[in-house]
């Protein structure tokens, strides 16, 4: 949140904490620098170790959400910001559990006091290569007393993908419904979504390359063309192929500047029709059962998401409000049935949110599996 201040990822932590919250929990937020050069200050478009930005920026989004003095910031100096250290070591010998959101262990050392150390995958089949990978290559894996991924497929006879060995639990992304207010669609708005282009490498495993969004883009390019509604992607990435996408009638807009901060991202998303995404080559081709966080802001927002197929209709209602698609035939025919009857779609994606993805039954269910 401090490193990369955009308002997608600000808005996929900011639905755990408020979550959290609203169940009656004291929680906290703490960050350390990383890297050398990993802040991002999308301003100027600049990596460094001056994480004021970020800081300013999660500081007045978590006050506006009833959280201030709730989060700890670490530079690469080893300063500590918000929250002092002293205070941070206290919440977490007393702390019940500390939650690995992609922290990479930089607070192992503090989380052997908690009670529980919980990892929560959100890159499922990527997580489990790499954690493979490392015991191959004779590295030891960071130890939690629980495992949860976001592939609710893992582990189990319908994802290809390792297990490193782990027994794996399981919860999607939450989302906190009344945070996104359902206001009507513009007719004008288009079938939106936000994303990387490439966000990271593409990794092996076994003789096996997994990638990313760009070779699954590649396969559904022509819809814009066979649908009559609007086509758009906020894409951001390195050696973006804007006049391919724009010649094959796709909207083209900054993801870094649609997305600026948590405000603009739900302004984004509330200006759209509805979502069409691709989802991971890795996630794709291991069948792994993710689903986005982003994907459930859109639904929140009464905005009917049509997603690639990674397994996920085996535990989301799919057909109304939410379709799952494998080829370029099913995503052509889900976006003209919402058309069809738009507005008994964008109440169904809404319920699908509230029933299904709402912070007050997966993270109910995730302390639960704990016995908090």
């Amino acid at each position: 949140m401090v490193r990369y201040p955009l308002g997608g990822m600000m808005s996929w932590v900011l639905q755990f904490l408020v979550g959290f919250k609203r169940l009656g929990h004291e929680i906290y937020f703490v960050e350390k620098f990383g890297y050398p050069n990993s802040c991002y200050n999308p301003l100027n478009e600049t990596m460094s170790d001056d994480c004021t930005y970020g800081i300013e920026i999660l500081s007045a989004l978590l006050d506006a959400h009833g959280l201030k003095g709730t989060w700890c910031y670490v530079d690469r100096d080893g300063h500590y910001y918000g929250i002092s250290k002293q205070r941070i070591d206290e919440i977490f010998r007393t702390g019940d559990i500390f939650i690995d959101m992609g922290t990479h262990g930089s607070w192992s050392v503090e989380a052997e006091a908690t009670q529980q150390r919980i990892l929560i995958d959100g890159e499922p089949a990527f997580t489990q290569i790499k954690m493979e990978n490392n015991i191959e290559a004779g590295i030891a894996l960071p130890a939690y007393d629980h495992y949860f991924t976001t592939g609710k497929n893992i582990n189990t006879e319908f994802s290809t993908s390792p297990t490193a060995g782990v027994e794996w639990k399981y919860l999607y992304h939450p989302v906190q419904v009344d945070l996104f207010p359902a206001i009507p669609s513009p007719a004008t708005g288009s079938y939106s979504t936000v994303m990387n282009w490439q966000s990271h490498e593409p990794i092996t495993y076994r003789g096996q390359v997994y990638g990313q969004k760009n070779i699954e883009f590649e396969k559904f390019v022509e819809l814009p063309k066979r649908v009559t509604a609007s086509m758009e992607v906020a894409v951001a990435g390195k050696k973006l192929p804007i006049d391919w996408l724009n010649a094959h009638g796709w909207g083209v807009v900054d993801a870094r500047k649609a997305t600026l901060s948590f405000d603009s991202f739900r302004s984004y998303i509330q200006a759209s029709r509805g979502e069409f995404s691709v989802c991971k080559n890795v996630f794709v081709a291991n069948q792994t059962g993710w689903f986005s966080d982003r994907s459930a802001a859109y639904l929140a927002s009464g905005r009917p998401v049509v997603m690639q197929e990674t397994g996920f209709s085996r535990h989301l209602p799919c057909g109304e409000g939410l379709f799952a698609f494998q080829n370029l035939e099913q995503a052509e025919k889900a976006i003209n049935l919402i058309e069809a009857d738009y507005e008994r779609h964008s109440a169904s994606a809404r319920e699908v949110a509230y029933e299904y993805l709402d912070t007050g039954i997966i993270l109910r269910n995730f302390l639960e599996t704990l016995g908090i």
